[in-house]
């Protein structure tokens, strides 16, 4: 297939996508319409996150602050301006602080940048905590404007089907290009003149008001709001996941991961959270150890390799209890003291 079919194959299912979740509020339960939201949520985060991190393989940690920042632009302005409005403050907000966080620290790399942009996160969450206690006098907020679901759901939608159609754009440009050899060999894009600094600065500023502007969404969601809630660094860190077992360098990847992680999510971890947890962990190092691309580089020749593995195991396992592989070593061993003696 040429670049071109690539380019309407993917448009073709995202629209299919996007106009299936466009019809599911009409028909579907409270239930379902709020697994929807959450795994719209988490294609609109883990999308821009594999869309910089996954290219330039730069590990942020720093989602749930750009997050949480989104969301406390919304709570302080939703009173004031329309609910448009609120979204893109709560972005441009969100890419203005990852502007000057990327400044500071996208000299670093793997576990330097990755622990730096935690600490931050972490930060922020704290000095937002100081300032609400010390100056406004409360915890939290509550949200006094808040839009009907059917609103809040359908701007997330074109925030997720956006930030997909983003990531199928950029990586068709040279912009993707330039970080995608950022990824493969810095110090070689800079030598064929990439700005590195500049390409790194704005792929971390795009991802962040994505972040940001997810943030300003789904506060109202909860209609109350705290640091601990909206700067969870869970929120970061389940992203993180979603983008790496999905295949942060693919571009589906993340969206087939964090739909089977809403699924987990609502089914799982109210009822039991620790299988939760332990699920995400099996997903993680089963990925890792069978699955390096993520569930989207699955094939059918990826099934008929673990058949083959699994036949060679169960083999050797038949062998090594019925004492062939024993008889085996002996009988080597004989015809390399035979050649010897020769």
């Amino acid at each position: 297939m040429t670049s071109r079919q690539f380019l309407i194959r993917d448009l073709l299912v995202l629209f299919g996508l996007a106009g299936w979740a466009v019809a599911l509020p009409g028909f579907a339960s409270e239930f379902v319409v709020s697994m929807a939201l959450t795994c719209l949520m988490y294609i609109a985060l883990s999308s821009s996150w594999a869309l910089f991190c996954g290219t330039t393989r730069y590990l942020s940690l720093a989602t749930s602050a750009f997050f949480g920042i989104g969301a406390y632009a919304s709570a302080i302005l939703l009173e004031k301006v329309s609910w448009a409005q609120a979204i893109g403050l709560g972005a441009l907000i969100a890419a203005a602080v990852a502007v000057v966080m990327g400044a500071a620290v996208l000299h670093l790399r793997g576990t330097y940048f990755a622990v730096l942009t935690f600490g931050m996160t972490e930060l922020i969450r704290h000095a937002i905590s100081y300032f609400e206690k010390s100056v406004t006098g409360t915890v939290g907020r509550v949200l006094m404007v808040v839009p009907e679901r059917d609103t809040i759901y359908f701007t997330v939608l074109l925030l997720a089907v956006g930030t997909v159609a983003l990531s199928i754009g950029i990586r068709r440009t040279r912009f993707g290009l330039a970080m995608l050899g950022i990824g493969a060999d810095e110090q070689r894009a800079q030598t064929l003149g990439v700005n590195t600094r500049l390409v790194k600065i704005a792929g971390f500023a795009l991802t962040a008001a994505v972040a940001g502007a997810v943030g300003a969404a789904m506060s109202v969601r909860w209609t109350y709001i705290d640091p601990h809630t909206v700067f969870n660094p869970f929120i970061g860190f389940q992203t993180v996941l979603i983008a790496l077992i999905g295949g942060a360098a693919t571009l589906w990847g993340p969206l087939i991961a964090a739909i089977v992680f809403s699924v987990l999510a609502e089914t799982l971890r109210l009822q039991v959270p620790q299988i939760y947890m332990m699920s995400l962990g099996l997903l993680l190092i089963l990925s890792v150890l069978y699955l390096p691309g993520g569930l989207a580089s699955v094939r059918t020749d990826t099934f008929r390799g673990w058949r083959d593995s699994a036949r060679v195991w169960w083999k050797d396992l038949k062998d090594d209890l019925s004492g062939e592989t024993t008889r085996r070593k002996q009988r080597e061993k004989s015809l390399r003291e035979r050649r010897d003696v020769l």
